[in-house]
C-alpha cells in the first residue's frame, strides 16, 4: 500500500427508478487515491457533496459499478465540473441511456482493466447478474492504515457495487438481471478473493469475503 493511500466514503440519498417503480435509496460513494488525485466509484445523487469530497485533488475518473440511475445520476455534473471521464461497462449502456439519453459515457470498463490513483490499483472484475455490465473494483493493496480504511493489515478491498452485500447477492428481480448469473459471478470472481478482503458495498454496511462465503448455499436455496 502506498503510504499516502486515502479512502473517502460518502452516503448520498435519492431515488432508484426501473420498470415503472421508484424507491428511496441511500448510496455509498467511494473515493480512492491520495491527497493529490482520486477516482470516484459511483457518483450517486449529490454532485456537490462529491465535489466537496474531491476538494482540490485531480479527479482521474468516475468509475461506475453499473448503470442503474441511482449510481450514475450525478456523474455528468461531476464530470463537467472536473473534466474527469465517466467509465462504464458497455453491457450497461442501455441502463445508462434510461437516465442520460443525451450524454454517453466517455469510455468503457472491461474485465482486467487496471486503474491507479495515488498508488492504489483498482482492478476491474466483470460480475454480471445485478445488471449485464456490473463490475466490482478490487484494490489488493488498500488495507488498514489508509485514512478511512478499516480491516486487517494486508486485507485488501473490493468495491462490490450492487453485486454482493452483507447478507447476500444484489437484487435480481427486475429487468436486465439474472439470479443464476449473479451467483456465478459471486462464486467465481468474488468468493475466490482472500477471505480477509473487505467488501465495500453500493448500499449499506461493509463486510468481508470470509463473512459472506459460508452462506453461498443458503442464498442459492432461497433464490435471491
Amino acid at each position: 500500500m502506498s503510504n499516502g493511500a486515502r479512502l473517502d466514503h460518502l452516503v448520498t440519498s435519492g431515488t432508484f427508478s426501473l420498470d415503472g417503480g421508484v424507491w428511496e435509496v441511500d448510496n455509498n460513494v467511494w473515493l480512492v487515491g491520495d491527497d493529490h488525485e482520486a477516482y470516484v466509484i459511483d457518483a450517486a445523487h449529490d454532485a456537490a457533496a462529491i465535489l466537496a469530497a474531491v476538494g482540490d485533488r485531480r479527479l482521474l475518473g468516475i468509475l461506475c459499478t453499473h448503470g442503474h440511475d441511482d449510481h450514475v445520476d450525478a456523474a455528468p455534473e461531476v464530470a463537467d465540473a472536473t473534466g474527469a471521464p465517466i467509465l462504464l461497462h458497455r453491457d450497461d449502456e442501455v441502463l445508462w441511456r434510461m437516465r442520460h439519453p443525451d450524454r454517453a459515457p466517455d469510455g468503457q470498463l472491461a474485465d482486467g482493466d487496471v486503474f491507479t490513483g495515488g498508488g492504489t490499483e483498482l482492478r476491474v472484475l466483470h460480475t454480471p447478474g445485478h445488471s449485464p455490465g456490473a463490475v466490482c473494483l478490487y484494490a489488493p493493496t488498500l488495507t488498514a492504515g489508509a485514512p478511512g480504511a478499516d480491516g486487517a493489515p494486508g486485507a485488501g478491498t473490493v468495491f462490490s457495487g450492487d453485486t454482493l452485500f452483507q447478507g447476500g447477492p444484489g437484487a435480481t428481480g427486475r429487468s436486465y438481471s439474472s439470479f443464476p448469473t449473479i451467483i456465478d459471478s459471486i462464486r467465481d470472481r468474488l468468493l475466490t478473493l482472500p477471505p480477509e478482503t473487505v467488501v465495500r458495498t453500493g448500499h449499506g454496511a461493509t463486510t468481508t469475503i470470509g463473512a459472506e462465503a459460508p452462506h453461498l448455499a443458503e442464498w442459492i436455496a432461497r433464490g435471491h
